[in-house]
């Protein structure tokens, strides 16, 4: 069921469901597709060597001919992040509002595709059609400029995709959440709402920006040496309140870091930020006198080559944090990044700064609903069938609850590759489609789960050895194997002599036919040291065998 009839609407998660981040949605009616957003995230201790991991796409690359477009939602990474890496594989169109639109042609100049994609800039609010789909761009608020979340509308009813979303009613950068649109789609009879789920355990509601400002405020002004704030650099708000608490503790703003940088050129860009605080410039910033900076840095989830790290490990080019200095993240840790974050306070504190944090002062919010914010939403749109996404296969089970106890008459939970019909009849699950993961590594892209990742992970955790052995076209030792041992402890010398031992008893139990196989030897050789090391250490190590015949 994977060509969509004319007589049905068929719902597709490849990234984002069962999982935060990654976000690829597909909505298949009449023979074609249309892509909801196209996110990267970002990898874990499992994964050495790779910093991006996104969808694999080969499903919908497969039917790229039937792929009318690729909407954005809004300007996160986790949303568009993707669309430089994939969109050579796709070669769809792109559609975002005016900052996701800035946003992305940056990301793009650097990947060297700023000329190669088509981006249509859909105005706030605006309506387009991506045959057989007509689309109506609906305003929300968020931790970024312009999100939206997006009307859909086929011949079965209204489709709600919430994008990512909060209720703030001082948002403090652009508009607030439409809610006279989203009750006139509870009118009109909404056949089913694609929710976000990150804030589903959360009770009451998300909080205002408006609030982090005020709080913001009182704390930068009690402290007196260096001041550095940390927080999200898509979070313009959270920005533009941190400068405006430096000038109103009579200090100077310095921006620290190129993606605070290009966000608030973008925004600047689409008419936003247009009396945002003159900054010093950071080779500047070190003439002032310590109680009249503040720094305003990247790296708030610990990202080693980010503004903070460099101050925490005292060797930013520019600027210094010391003992008596303030480091404050106004920001949450993202789910995975507990150990770099914890690395990052240890080694700012260990220099004598002191560290605030969300738990110490209340100067953080977040840019997704909790369960009232849900719940009233809900009352608004009075879908037919709530599909939770963007969150964990747990937080999804509890959306879904959450849905049936404000009278949504059906619910799917359907992580990644389930296939969903929404229409006609019951909402169910028809099939489920392969889904995978792929790694930037470099500059290319490697399958997650393929041999080079699954080799360095063995090397990670095992270390790697390799011998090589000299021979006659008999098989017969001619020269003591070489051993070279990487990430195994060996300074006694003990284990490579084991390893030599082995060997050679390896090649004096082989027949005189197997001595003249390559192959056989180079299998028994390896298993030969892997049982060495086994015995000695516990360990599996990678292992390579080299023959040299003479």
């Amino acid at each position: 069921m994977t060509v969509p009839s004319k007589d049905e609407l068929l719902f597709l998660a490849l990234g984002g469901a069962g999982e935060i981040g990654m976000n690829l949605n597909l909505y298949g009616h009449a023979g074609k597709w249309m892509m909801v957003d196209l996110g990267i995230g970002f990898a874990d201790d499992t994964m050495p060597g790779v910093e991006v991991v996104m969808p694999d796409p080969t499903f919908i690359v497969e039917r790229r001919a039937d792929l009318v477009g690729i909407v954005l939602t809004h300007a996160h990474e986790d949303h568009l992040g993707a669309v430089a890496d994939l969109w050579p594989q796709l070669k769809a169109p792109v559609y975002a509002t005016p900052f996701a639109a800035s946003i992305l042609r940056r990301k793009l100049n650097e990947a060297g595709l700023r000329d190669a994609v088509p981006i249509t800039e859909i105005p706030l609010g605006g309506k387009f059609e991506l045959a057989p789909f007509e689309l109506e761009m609906i305003t929300m608020t968020h931790s970024i400029l312009e999100p939206n979340a997006l009307a859909i509308r086929p011949k079965f009813g209204t489709v709600f995709h919430t994008g990512d979303w909060k209720i703030d009613p001082e948002p403090l950068l652009g508009d607030t959440t439409d809610e006279a649109m989203l009750k006139r789609i509870g009118d009109e009879g909404a056949l089913a709402m694609v929710c976000d789920s990150t804030n589903v355990f959360v009770e009451g509601e998300a909080g205002s920006e408006a609030r982090v400002r005020a709080n913001l405020e009182k704390l930068v002004r009690g402290h007196q040496g260096r001041v550095a704030v940390t927080c999200f650099a898509s979070n313009l708000a959270r920005v533009e309140s941190v400068a405006l608490a430096a000038v109103a503790s009579g200090r100077h703003p310095v921006l620290s870091g190129r993606a605070l940088q290009r966000m608030v050129d973008a925004a600047k860009e689409c008419g936003y930020l247009l009396d945002f605080p003159e900054c010093v410039p950071e080779q500047q910033a070190g003439f002032l006198p310590r109680d009249k900076v503040l720094f305003i840095c990247t790296g708030s989830q610990g990202e080693p080559r980010a503004s903070m790290a460099k101050l925490a490990n005292g060797d930013h080019r520019d600027l210094v944090l010391e003992e008596g200095d303030t480091a404050i993240f106004s920001s949450r840790v993202i789910p995975g990044n507990e150990r770099s974050v914890g690395r990052l306070q240890n080694a700012l504190m260990a220099r004598g700064v002191e560290v605030i944090t969300d738990r110490e002062a209340d100067i953080h919010v977040s840019g997704h609903p909790a369960r009232d914010e849900l719940v009233r939403v809900y009352q608004w749109v009075r879908p037919k069938i709530a599909v939770p996404v963007h969150g964990e296969v747990r937080h999804m089970v509890e959306h879904a609850a959450l849905a049936r106890a404000c009278q949504v008459p059906e619910t799917v939970v359907a992580p990644n590759g389930t296939l969903v019909r929404l229409a006609p009849g019951p909402a169910e699950i028809i099939d489920h489609v392969a889904t995978g993961r792929l790694a930037r590594d470099g500059d290319g892209l490697v399958p997650l789960d393929g041999e080079s990742l699954r080799e360095r992970r063995k090397l990670l955790w095992n270390g790697a050895a390799a011998a090589t052995l000299v021979i006659d076209r008999r098989g017969r030792a001619v020269a003591t194997p070489k051993v070279s041992l990487r990430g195994i402890d060996d300074a006694d010398g003990e284990l490579g002599e084991a390893i030599v031992a082995g060997l050679s008893e390896m090649l004096a139990d082989l027949s005189a036919s197997e001595r003249t196989d390559d192959v056989r030897i180079e299998e028994a050789a390896r298993q030969a040291v892997r049982r060495v090391v086994r015995a000695h250490l516990g360990k599996k190590p990678l292992t390579d065998v080299h023959i040299v015949r003479i």
